[in-house]
Parts: structure tokens; sequence; C-alpha cells
């Protein structure tokens, strides 16, 4: 099914180049981390879209029961980012050795895994991406009833638009990763404090958007 190879690309393509905090995420999380624990972010991250598309398509009632509870959603990414944010701007040290080189984390199964984590929750309590699988999922469900074989156009269509989505991931975990071996620990420390600016501001953002507009998203 050609169409829907297109309608896949064209939906991963637009989820990939959307602005938010995890792109920041994803960057920060390489740079500061490695390739490791970068695919491992990324994976979170992945797994969690993975989770709200099953849902959308499978159990619908669960996700209307979740998105009535969205602004209790977005008050806890809301917290989320910015506690991610003030760590990364004021505690996240760059740990250099004698020779001022940047020293690489050894990290435990324990630690991947709270990676892991902390990119699947920082994806699936963002209510932006709540709503955007909320209105894609309708519109497909709706558009695949045209096809002779709605369950496999769906299935081409999200598999499409999750299999780009990860590879662009992976793409900006191993474009982070080039850029750094040619940092220095004063480069890193500013993006690092770069990073928790953008994180706080985001989650600012989000907070204020649940004050001004709370009757709206409830």
């Amino acid at each position: 099914m050609i169409a829907a190879l297109i309608k896949g690309l064209v939906l991963g393509i637009f989820l990939a180049i959307s602005v938010g905090p995890v792109i920041f995420a994803i960057l920060k999380q390489s740079i500061n981390n490695g390739h490791k624990a970068g695919y491992v972010f990324v994976a979170g991250i992945s797994a969690s879209d993975i989770s709200l598309v099953l849902i959308c398509n499978f159990f619908t009632s669960l996700f209307n029961e979740a998105l009535s509870h969205k602004t209790m959603i977005a008050i806890a990414g809301s917290l989320f980012l910015v506690v991610m944010g003030v760590y990364t701007l004021f505690f996240k040290k760059v740990k250099t050795d004698e020779d001022n080189n940047i020293i690489d984390k050894k990290f435990r199964k324990r630690d991947f895994v709270a990676v892991f984590l902390s990119g699947y929750f920082i994806n699936i309590l963002n209510p932006g991406v709540f709503i955007f699988w909320f209105a894609w999922t309708a519109a497909i469900l709706a558009d695949s009833q045209t096809y002779p074989h709605p369950l496999q156009y769906r299935a081409i269509v999200f598999g499409t638009c999750l299999v780009f989505v990860l590879l662009t991931d992976i793409a900006k975990v191993a474009l982070a990763s080039r850029l750094r071996s040619r940092l220095t620990p004063k480069i890193l420390t500013n993006i690092n404090r770069l990073s928790g600016l953008i994180l706080i501001g985001f989650g600012i953002a989000l907070g204020w958007g649940i004050i001004a507009y709370g009757d709206q998203i409830k």
C-alpha cells in the first residue's frame, strides 16, 4: 500500500521535525553521557510512542480516560521538565581527569534503566504528544475504512511513522556523539546550562498554558 507508506512517512517527518523538549533532551543525553546512553534514551521515547499508538488503536476507552486527566498530566510533565532543567543547570557537573579531559561515565544496568525510563516519561508526560497521537489516530482510523484491509493499512501507516521517527532520533544521537569528541569541558558545561534553561523554559511554558487556558484543556 503505497498510500499508507506515504502517509506514514509524512506523519513521521512532521513528528521528527517538531521542536519540543524531547529533541533537546536527546542531544543533552548523548553529548553528556555518550552514544550508548543516547540510544537507550531514544529507546525509551520510542517505547512511549508505541504505547500511545497501541492504546489509541486498541484501548480507546483507556486513552479517552487519560485525556480526561490531561491537565494533571500536563502539570506532571511541566514539573518533570523543570526539575530536569534545574538539575542540568545547577547540579550537572562535567567530570574531568588531571589533564582536563572529559571522563566518560561508566553506566551500570540500573543506570541504563533510569535513562530508559527518563526517555519514556519525558515523552509520555507531554500532553502535546497525547493530542498528536489522538488526533492522527482518529484521522487514520476514519481513512482506513475506505481500504479493503483497514488493520493492515493502519499498521503500515503507524509502523512507517514510528520507524522513521526512531531512525531520525538515532541519527541525532550519532551526530551528537560525533560532536562530543570535539567538546571541551567548558563548552560542555555551557551546553548543559543552555539545555537546562531550555527545559525549564518548556516546563514553565507548559505550566503557564495550564493556568492561562485551563478551561479549554479540562
